[in-house]
């Protein structure tokens, strides 16, 4: 009999991703985008053809995919690697190459809004003639004619919601991640959706369910989000569906039934809800999957889900009445079953000042355990470590490594005050909340710092920086994937519709100039002694090459072994397959030659 080698990690590298879809009116076409040939591309089947085929080809990330109602286009968006200046293009109904539509300057934002019922206006938010907060047109598809609706103001301003008959239009106001107002414009009329805007909350996630009634998603005087209402007539708020330890992330309506369906986050997973509004009744849905990162609801009611799982990489799913779901797509590791990855152990731990800290566990299979463990800090910092697919994560497992993931203070999913812990605080709460963890692998006899790897991304690669620099015996080796090096450099290196969020996220350079030197990574080049690699996007928005070339630089002038790539045609992130292998491969090299050290 042939006796075939065990997996290796190069199966894992061969996983795609599906980072968006739309379903037409008709169900009848189901276009997603993914990097299926390698580079991200819109892909179509025509259903219950399950079968894809390519539909656009740019070899460019997608931020949104729209059908025109009636039929005659589709519209989606693209940026250019990786600058996430993403402008919006048309397709012809049977796919084609993209045209564009709504576009500009190459260093000009254009982002979709919403389209008219009748396919003839599309509504967006642009950063042109004013990118730090944004305006709002509407462009008239039939005679090219661009009107402007709404000029924001005082923080970043986007379209969230429009009325069927397009008299009434919420907007977000983003001041920071925990402080989002809403309001609702009738003509001249302008009226927030929440009674007191200037207290510090969250609105997102509008919607119509007639021209005087809008449902959203606040934690308006909560500790988590919830659905909330609001009145155009009388012009009064209400409360309508609370969670105990639930926030809610999304809803969407259903309109022939009246009901609304609502995704919630507790804390590594998601849970799924059908809520009738007629009845107040709610029931809780079976989920294919523990992290949902989109829903649809199709005109027949039918529901549409993208998500993954610890051990699933992403899918689309379809089901009639959310308990029973069939798989659209059949995204799946290369020759490997869930049965064979790993799922998390949801452990956790006590921090230095008595908070509880959640993580995910990833241990090794026995067979396979190398007995070293990577730490990875998660990015953000306002975000979380779940229980989602990562083909990094399963790799490095396939490699003996075990992963411990801690969602530390600023994660989501905890409640609003647990998020709000790291505004003006990067470097002092989160860092302690990370050394304790630490401190309990330990203790737990899970690892030493004789058998443990430090890696991060984006707010991790920071904080493995900082980690390091302030703490490196705890650590063999050290991995830094596009992290901020100096606050007072990415302070003024952001993207401009974020320079009005960061004094209330990050501080200011003057006023907190003695916290800024304590926090910042560069600070502490002479305990940056371990090896490291760094990694980074040239076309990075978020955390600009300077960031990374100035702490290499650095390092180097002092003799310490830094590896170095920079990624030509990437951002914040690796949307093209080969780009994604090369870095996996050096970071998995990197390690192994390490772990001898």
């Amino acid at each position: 009999m042939i006796q075939f080698s065990k997996p290796t990690v190069e199966q894992f590298f061969r996983t795609f991703v599906i980072t968006d879809f739309t379903v037409n009116k008709e169900e009848s076409r189901l276009i997603f985008s993914s990097n299926i040939d390698g580079k991200v591309n819109l892909w179509a089947m025509d259903l219950p053809d399950q079968f894809p085929y390519l539909f656009a080809h740019r070899d460019q990330s997608v931020n949104f995919i729209k059908f025109d109602p009636e039929n005659r286009y589709v519209l989606t968006g693209y940026d250019q690697d990786g600058d996430e200046n993403y402008q919006i293009y048309g397709l012809p109904i049977d796919g084609g190459l993209p045209q564009s539509v709504v576009c500009g300057a190459e260093d000009e934002k254009f982002y979709f809004a919403h389209l008219s019922e009748d396919g003839e206006r599309l509504y967006y938010d642009t950063s042109r003639g004013n990118p730090s907060f944004l305006n709002t047109h509407v462009y008239h598809l039939t005679n090219q004619t661009d009107e402007l609706l709404n000029e924001g103001q005082q923080a970043p301003t986007q379209l969230g919601a429009v009325s069927d008959d397009e008299q009434s239009f919420v907007y977000f106001q983003m001041f920071a991640n925990t402080y989002v107002t809403a309001f609702v414009k009738q003509g001249e009329n302008k009226h927030y959706l929440t009674p007191n805007h200037e207290e510090i909350h969250v609105c997102y996630n509008a919607l119509f369910t007639n021209s005087e009634t809008i449902y959203f998603v606040t934690n308006y005087q909560s500790e988590y989000n919830y659905v909330a209402k609001y009145d155009l007539t009388t012009q009064t708020f209400n409360e309508v569906l609370k969670f105990a330890q639930e926030s809610v992330e999304d809803i969407k309506y259903d309109k022939d039934q009246n009901a609304l369906y609502l995704v919630t986050e507790k804390g590594v997973e998601d849970l799924l809800y059908r809520f009738d509004l007629g009845a107040e009744q709610l029931t809780q849905l079976d989920c294919p999957v523990a992290v949902i990162e989109k829903i649809h609801v199709a005109e027949s009611g039918q529901l549409y889900l993208l998500g993954r799982s610890a051990t699933a990489p992403l899918n689309i799913f379809q089901s009639k009445d959310g308990l029973a779901w069939q798989s659209l797509t059949n995204n799946r590791v290369l020759g490997i079953s869930e049965a064979d990855m790993v799922e998390p152990d949801v452990v956790k731990y006590t921090s230095f000042d008595g908070l509880e800290i959640e993580a995910l566990l990833f241990k090794a299979k026995p067979e396979l355990a190398n007995g070293h463990t990577i730490f990875w800090p998660h990015g953000g910092p306002q975000a979380a470590e779940r229980k989602m697919f990562r083909a990094m994560f399963q790799a490095f497992l396939n490699r003996g490594y075990t992963i411990f993931a801690p969602n530390f203070r600023g994660s989501t999913g905890y409640g609003a005050s647990f998020v709000k812990m790291v505004e003006q605080d990067w470097g002092e709460g989160p860092r302690l909340d990370n050394l304790a963890g630490l401190d309990w692998l330990i203790e737990q006899n899970l690892t030493d710092p004789d058998h443990l790897f430090l890696v991060g991304g984006s707010y991790g690669g920071y904080m493995a920086l900082l980690l390091h620099g302030r703490h490196p015996d705890y650590f063999k080796a050290v991995i830094d994937i596009f992290g901020p090096s100096d606050l007072f450099t990415f302070v003024n290196s952001v993207p401009d519709h974020w320079k009005p969020m960061m004094e209330r996220w990050l501080g200011d350079p003057e006023r907190d100039k003695d916290r800024f030197i304590k926090d910042s990574p560069v600070t502490y080049l002479d305990g940056m002694t371990r090896p490291m690699l760094v990694i980074q996007g040239a076309k990075d928005p978020r955390v600009v090459q300077a960031e990374s070339d100035q702490i290499v630089a650095k390092l180097k002038e002092q003799g310490r072994e830094v590896d170095y790539l920079v990624l030509e045609d990437e951002g914040h992130g690796f949307s093209k397959k080969e780009n994604e292998i090369k870095v996996y491969s050096m970071m998995l090299d990197f390690l192994a030659k390490h772990q001898t050290d």
